[in-house]
């Protein structure tokens, strides 16, 4: 097992990549950090490679990035992965800001690299828009949940975090409540994917913005159950859907293991378990879908 401390960034594929160049800068506010024919890379306003958006036929997720303890190397995470029976290769300088990676597929059939090393390209640049943190984590389809978790906990280090009964799993690999998470469909493919803000003024600020563009929120503004974050849902101009959010549950201590106490929690202590409609595992408040 090669245990993930976070995620780095997605591959995008767009059949339009001047319009979605023009959405994730003067709308969600990333930075054009590197261009180069049907490529552009994006940061978010630290520098921190967030985006990697590559020309295709179709909109859709390509691949995730991980990262890892820089104390590991390249060879060490190919035998890692393949003490799992995982076949990987390595590749040098695969993206901006990082040396090299080690490359997989996943159960479903997603390219992971694997990196050390942090992912920046270029700090403190000025931008407009929303401007996020970070990506906070990514959401797909897949025709087997149970399956999926089984996967990136055995492989990568991923911790259960939470269900929505037997249909949908959160999964943790630092002490944010989820990384990833995967939802019962017919075929896989990306659910949608996160970036967080830093409070409840930053998500108005972003209504506003995304108003002011007349961008409809697809979903929101909501408290989620698992991870109690607040959020709202649009669609990027491919139709992808993109969530913004805040004050997402962590869990500073996995030797206690519960979540950091709130006061909107449901749960005193809030530990991992399966959540059902009835008791809000969709939202805390907010339309429910």
């Amino acid at each position: 097992m090669i245990p993930a401390i976070r995620i780095g960034h997605l591959t995008l594929e767009t059949p339009d990549m001047e319009r979605q160049i023009e959405y994730y800068t003067t709308i969600i506010g990333l930075i054009v950090a590197e261009r180069t024919p049907g490529k552009a890379y994006l940061t978010t306003r630290a520098g921190q490679l967030a985006l990697e958006l590559n020309e295709g036929a179709h909109a859709g997720c390509s691949r995730i990035s991980l990262e890892v303890s820089p104390d590991l190397s390249g060879a060490d995470i190919v035998k890692g992965l393949g003490n799992e029976g995982i076949a990987a290769s390595r590749a040098s300088e695969p993206f901006p800001g990082v040396r090299e990676a080690v490359t997989f597929s996943d159960n479903k059939g997603t390219s992971i690299d694997i990196f050390t090393g942090g992912g920046f390209i270029a700090a403190n640049q000025q931008s407009i828009g929303v401007g996020p943190i970070k990506l906070g984590h990514v959401a797909f389809a897949v025709t087997s949940p149970q399956e999926t978790a089984t996967f990136f906990t055995r492989s990568l280090g991923f911790r259960v975090s939470d269900w929505i009964g037997d249909f949908f799993v959160f999964q943790r690999c630092n002490p944010d409540h989820h990384t990833l998470n995967f939802i019962k469909g017919e075929r896989a493919e990306l659910a949608h994917f996160a970036f967080e803000l830093r409070d409840f003024s930053h998500l108005q600020t972003a209504c506003d913005i995304l108003g002011s563009r007349q961008i409809q929120l697809t979903r929101g503004p909501l408290r989620h159950g698992p991870g109690h974050n607040v959020a709202i849902y649009h669609k990027t101009p491919d139709g992808l859907i993109l969530e913004l959010f805040c004050e997402m549950d962590r869990m500073s201590s996995e030797e206690l293991g519960f979540f950091d106490p709130k006061p909107w929690h449901r749960d005193f202590p809030q530990r991992p378990k399966i959540w059902t409609r009835e008791n809000n595992g969709s939202t805390i408040w907010g339309i429910r879908i």
